[in-house]
């Protein structure tokens, strides 16, 4: 009866995660296999005869891949302009390395090219690899010798990923709360301060005449003149002991006292009429819009003193563009207030609503993109895959954020267990599928082949490891994510990802990923058309 149920996909499926998890949480000397546990259990369990159909594993790539690529996409192009660079040239070595280890070795072992270039897309798990090898050899033993190098192609990054922070002896929860201070770092942090206008200069002058925003880059968020407190627009005039409550960095703080005169301690008080409120940006309509556009001193008699993101508090300018789930801080009069209320939405269920349209929409989108054949002179031609066209549509469409109606974003706990769901269902195939065949094939072809598919997955990273740490000093979640990237293992980075919660190793693969796959398909042409 157990053997009938094992041939229920659905059982065996569940059974494997299940199974997986259980492995994954035992720890050897502090260190567990976490959910990676999942594809070990399923070679086992392909070994025994056990299937689990090849469209659930592609079900689940397409789902991790797109919420890596939606996750990651608005942190990507801010990681190419400031990284992008040196995360490539790491690419290029692991694409290098494994090139010429798969050469060296052909020539040391006697093995043929159609082997070799087989073996070489097997240790870095890439079907578009093989689809080339078979192309350019138009030899079987490509795809025999993938078959041998895929398993520890797949099993070797993952173990590599896992035992790679001990040997380095880093924490990469603290290296994740490190770099994120760094992040903040170069966003000064705001403060709020009272100021008494003591500079005869600025004396009968209106905040438009003085330009209090361009001069020193505080936000001058109320004004009291005698008894009365308001909240000051651009006509406002500044008199001899005024005072001014303004919120900016330490720096434009500085400079604000320069230019209105006495820095005091303590705050202005509200009107009873006035208030200060958080208020969320939920409203489709207004995203992308400049803050400077909506004329909120005008229209609402608010003030915004800063935009949280993404954990960072930005000091509010007009050409600030808004943002899905922005925290705006603003004072103003309470009707003014409520008014600009509903225009941002404010409604905080919407951040953990789920609409599955643009995530439908935009798998779509990328498995045609990944169909797409492009040519280039000299007969090479290329296609994105359907991993590559995925990732790539992932990351432009989160990036622009919106189109029309359609918001390109999904809340954290949708794309965590939309993500975990994909992960469990394409390691369970992957597992299944390897161990099918795994011990005929080493008794088949014996272990030599093995042996240089396992040297062509471990040289590259190890070149990328003392390239990043000693030659780059890129942090090692930067480095996790170029590895598997530059190996084009998404199984590596499930691995990544299950180590820490920060995405840092999810940007890093998508920076790196679509080059690296490119670069294999030039390296494996290269060798087979040139190689003897």
């Amino acid at each position: 009866m157990f053997y009938d149920l094992l041939q229920s996909s659905y059982f065996a499926l569940f059974l494997i995660v299940a199974l997986g998890f259980m492995l994954g949480k035992i720890k050897v000397k502090g260190l567990s296999l976490d959910v990676s546990a999942v594809i070990f259990i399923a070679l086992l369990f392909g070994h025994f005869g056990v299937v689990i159909p090849k469209e659930l594993g592609n079900f689940g790539l397409v789902l991790f891949i797109f919420t890596i690529g939606i996750q990651a996409g608005p942190g990507f192009f801010d990681s190419f302009r400031s990284k992008g660079k040196t995360l490539i040239l790491i690419t290029l070595l692991i694409i290098c390395s494994a090139a010429l280890t798969a050469v060296g070795l052909k020539y040391a072992c006697g093995i043929d090219t159609p082997s070799v270039v087989g073996l070489m897309a097997g240790a870095l798990t890439s079907t578009p690899g093989l689809a080339v090898a078979i192309d350019s050899t138009n030899s079987p033993e490509a795809s025999i010798a993938y078959g041998i190098a895929y398993p520890f192609g797949v099993i070797g990054v993952i173990l590599f990923v896992k035992l790679l922070p001990r040997l380095l002896r880093v924490n990469l929860d603290e290296e994740a709360r490190r770099l994120e201070k760094e992040r903040r770092g170069q966003y000064p942090e705001l403060a709020s301060c009272m100021f008494r206008v003591t500079n005869p200069m600025v004396c009968g002058k209106t905040l438009m005449q003085v330009n209090v925003r361009a001069m020193t880059g505080a936000i001058v968020s109320r004004l009291k003149h005698g008894t009365d407190i308001a909240i000051p627009t651009a006509q406002t005039v500044l008199h001899e002991g005024d005072y001014v409550q303004a919120v900016g960095s330490e720096e434009s703080l500085g400079q604000l006292a320069n230019l209105l005169g006495e820095r005091m301690e303590g705050e202005l008080p509200l009107h009873e009429s006035q208030d200060i409120q958080s208020l969320l940006l939920t409203k489709k309509e207004m995203i992308n819009k400049q803050l400077g556009d909506l004329n909120l001193m005008r229209t609402f008699r608010c003030t915004v003193t800063r935009i949280r993101r993404s954990g960072i508090d930005l000091s509010p300018s007009p050409e600030l563009a808004l943002k899905f789930g922005d925290k705006l801080t603003v004072v103003g009069e309470k009707d003014g207030i409520q008014g600009l209320a509903r225009l941002l939405g404010n409604n905080a269920k919407r951040l953990s609503d789920t609409d599955f349209f643009p995530i439908a929409m935009g798998i779509v989108l990328g498995v045609l993109f990944g169909k797409l054949n492009i040519s280039f002179p000299g007969g090479f031609s290329f296609s994105p895959g359907l991993t590559g066209g995925i990732l790539i549509v992932a990351l432009v469409l989160s990036a622009v954020g919106k189109t029309g109606p359609i918001l390109w974003s999904m809340s954290g706990p949708a794309n965590q267990l939309l993500r975990q769901l994909g992960l469990l269902l394409f390691l369970a195939e992957v597992g299944t599928s390897a161990g099918r065949t795994l011990v005929a094939t080493f008794q088949e072809s014996g272990w030599l082949l093995f042996g240089v598919g396992a040297a062509i997955t471990v040289v590259p990273m190890l070149v990328a490891v003392v390239a990043g740490r000693l030659l780059f000093k890129i942090s090692l979640l930067d480095l996790l994510g170029t590895i598997t990237g530059g190996m084009t293992s998404t199984p590596g980075l499930a691995a990544a990802d299950s180590m820490t919660d920060s995405n840092i190793p999810g940007v890093a693969y998508a920076t790196v990923y679509p080059i690296a796959m490119v670069l294999l398909i030039l390296a494996i042409q290269f060798i087979a058309m040139l190689v003897v």
